[in-house]
């Protein structure tokens, strides 16, 4: 009777555990009925098990099973011939009429004389997995489709230069340095080179050079190991390595401090980085490619870049025109943007109409194709329809006469011309650029560092006190953030 109690005890433990598996699982007889129905498979089929026990497992309606359909007799699928089934990819048939993609393996049981008893199966739903890969496929499309060179959208001589240049530089491992002022696309540039090249399979990871200062930039760039400093509680890989096989983007690295460039320079040479609080050297595997829309080689003989750096970057420079360079590209442009704002809004806007498009044509784009881009979209929230009229466009489209903010014709000026910054001047110029200090930074011809350094050190807030206006009269947005 003991033993007959434990064995009982031993049944019950083992039922539960089955039905708190995760994976379902269910049986069948020698003659292929269904023994047992686990609440996984419940879930997965939507059979319950009352539903299914005594039928054959034809009920699910597995699309393959051991290279065909299913068999109407247990003895015809070659399952006992066989032995298993391991990890066999298939689909179930839903109680719900719709497919299931699941993993499914099987053994055949047999008693201590080897005769059979039946069948234990097992079934995973790859549902969330399938759903995952597709997206990771869509996502790769999307991702081609931003990058590829169908995207940089022109056909004037200047910007089929560059896609030249793109070809010739996706086809090689050299380093590559884009140059073009801000809002011409040089991120652009940079992915496609990527994503033409041998290396599209790999990451493509984007450090922008002037959004961090020096200690958390080396940080992002080279990683660290625990305790290299303060807050650094485990060890992190930086970017370098996390773009291993792939290409690092460095954008705006005329940023760069000098120590940061020294330790670049080290990676350039030697392909080698070392994390931060640690002595030994980690190898990577990456290729490099710069932006910067500033005067590189200005900036080396005023002792502000290395010069050894600057030409381990500038091995291969492709040079973005902006867009006063290119205005045969104008009209291809809008209607590229217009199509995209389309897309996103849902509004029936055909185009722009000729004082709208003449207005556009005389403006000099000093914010390049990024400034058109935004126009069109602030077009498109004051038009619902039909074409963008002159009145539908910023103010400095609409008015000819309208005159730049003053930092705008600064950053014209040579640096030894250029006004001292004051308190009062850099407050000016966070309100002619709606204190948006990465364009207060450019238009000061400041690292972004040295622009919150400025701030900090002269108690200037990092938003707008709210009862500054902000440029040109209008309103602020709730909604438009304080830096960009």
């Amino acid at each position: 009777m003991k033993g007959e109690k434990s064995g009982h005890l031993s049944h019950d433990v083992a039922t539960l555990l089955i039905d708190a598996m995760a994976e379902g699982v269910f049986t069948l007889d020698k003659e292929g009925r269904i023994t047992l129905w686990n609440r996984s498979m419940e879930r997965i089929s939507g059979y319950l098990a009352g539903e299914v026990l005594g039928k054959t497992c034809r009920v699910l309606g597995f699309n393959r099973c051991l290279q065909r359909q299913c068999p109407d007799n247990v003895n015809d699928c070659g399952i006992y011939a066989q032995g298993a089934v391991d990890g066999k990819e298939c689909a179930l048939r839903h109680r719900d009429g719709y497919d299931v993609p699941v993993m499914k393996s099987a053994r055949v049981v047999r008693d201590p004389e080897d005769q059979v008893v039946g069948v234990v199966e097992t079934v995973t739903d790859l549902t969330v997995l399938k759903a995952a890969e597709r997206q990771v496929r869509e996502a790769a499309v999307r991702l081609e489709e931003k990058h590829g060179l169908a995207n940089l959208v022109g056909g004037s001589p200047a910007m089929e230069a560059v896609k030249a240049a793109i070809r010739a530089a996706a086809a090689s491992e050299v380093t590559v340095l884009v140059q073009g002022e801000s809002g011409t696309g040089k991120e652009l540039v940079a992915g496609a080179i990527h994503f033409n090249s041998a290396r599209a399979q790999r990451p493509l990871v984007t450090v922008n050079c002037g959004a961090l200062p020096e200690t958390l930039l080396e940080s992002e760039l080279f990683g660290h190991v625990e305790g290299a400093f303060t807050g650094a509680v485990r060890a992190r890989k930086g970017r370098f390595e996390e773009a291993e096989g792939g290409t690092v983007f460095l954008d705006e690295i005329g940023e760069l401090t000098s120590p940061v460039q020294v330790k670049l320079l080290r990676v350039l040479q030697q392909r080698e980085i070392q994390r931060l609080g640690e002595s030994r050297s980690r190898p990577v595997d990456i290729r490099i490619i710069a932006a910067t829309h500033r005067d590189l080689f200005g900036e080396v003989h005023k002792g502000r870049f290395r010069e050894d750096l600057y030409y381990r970057i500038k091995v291969f420079p492709v040079r973005v025109p902006p867009l006063r360079e290119r205005r045969e590209d104008l009209a291809m442009l809008i209607a590229h943007f217009i199509a995209l704002q389309r897309n996103r809004t849902g509004k029936a806007i055909s185009g722009v109409d000729e004082a709208a498009y003449r207005a556009m044509l005389q403006h000099p784009w000093p914010g390049n194709v990024r400034e058109l881009e935004n126009a069109i979209e602030h077009a498109f929230v004051l038009r619902a329809e039909g074409e963008i009229h002159p009145s539908d466009l910023p103010l400095e489209l609409r008015r000819p006469d309208f005159i730049p903010p003053r930092s705008v014709r600064d950053s014209r000026i040579s640096d030894g011309a250029r006004p001292r910054l004051t308190p009062s001047r850099l407050l000016e110029e966070l309100a002619a650029c709606g204190w948006n200090k990465a364009e207060a930074s450019r238009r000061l011809g400041l690292s972004r560092t040295a622009l919150w350094q400025f701030m900090k050190r002269h108690g200037i807030p990092l938003t707008p006190p709210p009862d500054r206006p902000t440029p040109l009269g209008g309103e602020r947005s709730g909604n438009r953030p304080a830096d960009g």
